[in-house]
């Protein structure tokens, strides 16, 4: 009988990627299926970093480049974070892969193994906690709830520590909750982490530039803990380039190196291409992040009305990303022709199947009561998928 290793069947199957292929599987039957379940600008790659793609294809960048990235690439991503972030890095700190999914899947499997703790703020983005799986390691969950906006407390964090933890991924903004901590905030978090010196932080920074409250701020600023934050963050988000899969680490040096090293054993470096595309991204004119930004912004304004309008939603207003994260418990134990709606999870097939639109139910994100809705589409399918989840929603009894 073929049966897979431990590692695998331990993991579960992204939800995300799931409730998008189950929507992908209604609209080849020809069912009119809205899709807000991922997590991808609906945007174009600006021009001008095609034509940097198109330029590295006609000059025969098509040989396997430096595991961590080319050096081209790793100065214009250590300009963009001094003079954005007021952060200092050297060229050998940045390591480049395919999206920043596998950069934080990297550092995971680089310092966790068997035993070692990982603190993870639910709710948390699907693929933490089964990475932290993947690396033998045990995942802590420290929930924060809609009415503390979804971002854990100084106090909840002491509480979470213990002589195993190793690392703490913390997101910011948030996906699936668009939470942005502040700095003063991020400084409290910091301040509790500088007694433990063998905590790593990796601070996924993929929404930076999506957000709705001005300036960004990196936990890495914080002197008391500089040296021992991870910041995670790549090209997809900003630049609406998630198919071209690029995204970096900004790390120690001992960390760098270590997952250079993991790197050069398992995928090596990512495309050549998508890195020149990446490279006229970070050193080209910056214009098009503002315009998509406003575009995301009016699309959180409308999206919050709309889901305010919905009898029962819980709604908070999201600060940053491109998602919208109301508390729907309100629904959940009514039922539909017999159905119970166990869950959320429960609630996303029932609002796919009978409203045709699909969302991603919270329980994949540690928050059972919540349900995430992507707004990274137009303002008329947001209006139409709004009206046909309060519709569908009112036949439950």
């Amino acid at each position: 009988m073929s049966q897979v290793s431990e590692r695998l069947a331990a993991l579960s199957p992204s939800e995300t990627l799931a409730m998008s292929q189950k929507s992908n599987e209604l609209k080849a039957q020809g069912i009119d299926v809205i899709n807000l379940s991922v997590g991808e600008p609906d945007f174009f790659t600006p021009d001008f970093i095609k034509k940097a793609a198109k330029k590295a294809i006609d000059e025969n960048f098509s040989f396997y480049s430096p595991v961590p990235g080319y050096p081209e690439l790793r100065k214009a991503i250590v300009n963009k974070l001094k003079t954005e972030n007021n952060l200092d890095y050297k060229p050998e700190q940045i390591v480049c892969s395919n999206g920043a999914k596998q950069s934080v899947c990297n550092v995971l499997l680089c310092i966790v193994g068997p035993g070692d703790e990982v603190i993870i703020p639910a709710p948390y983005w699907v693929s933490y906690a089964e990475m932290v799986k993947l690396a033998e390691g045990t995942n802590v969950i420290v929930p924060a709830g809609i009415e503390q906006d979804f971002k854990i407390t100084p106090a909840q964090l002491e509480a979470a520590i213990t002589p195993k933890t190793k690392a703490i991924i913390l997101c910011s903004p948030s996906n699936p909750t668009g939470s942005v901590y502040s700095k003063e905030e991020l400084k409290g978090l910091a301040d509790v982490l500088a007694k433990y010196p063998d905590i790593t932080i990796i601070a996924d920074e993929i929404y930076e530039h999506i957000n709705y409250v001005g300036k960004h701020e990196s936990i890495a600023q914080f002197e008391n803990v500089r040296e021992r934050v991870v910041i995670v963050n790549g090209v997809s988000k900003a630049y609406a380039m998630t198919g071209w899969r690029l995204g970096w680490i900004a790390a120690p040096q001992w960390i760098a190196a270590a997952c250079n090293k993991l790197q050069g054993q398992y995928t090596s470096g990512p495309s050549s291409i998508a890195q020149k595309a990446a490279e006229a991204a970070y050193t080209g004119p910056q214009e098009c992040i503002e315009e998509m930004r406003q575009a995301f912004e009016r699309r959180r304004d409308l999206m919050v009305k709309l889901a305010s309008d919905i009898p029962g939603f819980k709604v908070s207003k999201p600060q940053g990303a491109f998602y919208l994260f109301p508390d729907c418990s309100y629904y959940i134990g009514k039922s539909f022709n017999g159905k119970k709606m166990e869950n959320s999870a429960d609630l996303a097939m029932f609002l796919l199947e009978e409203g045709h639109v699909a969302a991603v139910g919270g329980v994949a994100f540690g928050a059972p009561g919540c349900i995430r809705f992507s707004y990274a589409t137009s303002d008329d399918k947001l209006v139409e998928a709004m009206k046909r989840v309060k519709d569908t929603l009112a036949k439950l009894v």
